[in-house]
C-alpha cells in the first residue's frame, strides 16, 4: 500500500473531506446470548470487522483479547470513522458493544449484523448524536 493512501485506496485528503466531525454513537447492552458466542476471540473479531465493513466504515486496525477458556473477550476495531468495541461476559450471557462512526458510515447497519450473529434475548440500545453544535 502506498503511504499516501488509507485502506480501501482512499487518500488522506479525500478521507478528511468524507468524514465530518459529527456522527452517531451507539451503545448496546445485549443479554441472553449463548455463552459459546461470547468467548471465541477470533469469531468476535471477524464479526466486528464484518460489521464495520457492512456499515461502510474503513477498518484500520483491530485487537482482541480473550481471558481464557470459556471466559470473556474484550476487543476494539479502530476505524477511520472512529471505533467499534465489545466486552463480553459469557457466564452472564451479556455483551456490551460501543459503536461510534462519523461521516457517511451507518452504525445501525453494524449493530444489525452484530445482533443477527449473537442473537440476544434482549437488547437495550442508546444512540447519541455526536459533533459540534
Amino acid at each position: 500500500m502506498r503511504r499516501d493512501t488509507l485502506p480501501g485506496g482512499a487518500t488522506p485528503a479525500a478521507s478528511a473531506t468524507a468524514h465530518a466531525p459529527s456522527g452517531a454513537h451507539v451503545l448496546a447492552d445485549l443479554s441472553g446470548i449463548a455463552a459459546e458466542k461470547l468467548s471465541n476471540c477470533a469469531a468476535l473479531e471477524t464479526l466486528l470487522r464484518d460489521a464495520a465493513e457492512r456499515a461502510g466504515a474503513c477498518v484500520l486496525f483491530s485487537h482482541f483479547h480473550g481471558f481464557g477458556e470459556g471466559q470473556g473477550v474484550t476487543g476494539v476495531v479502530l476505524l477511520a470513522e472512529s471505533h467499534i468495541t465489545i466486552h463480553t461476559w459469557p457466564e452472564c450471557g451479556f455483551a456490551a458493544a460501543d459503536i461510534f462512526m462519523c461521516g457517511s458510515a451507518q452504525p445501525e447497519l453494524a449493530l444489525a449484523l452484530i445482533k443477527k450473529a449473537l442473537q440476544p434475548g434482549a437488547a437495550h440500545i442508546h444512540t447519541s448524536r455526536r459533533g459540534p453544535p
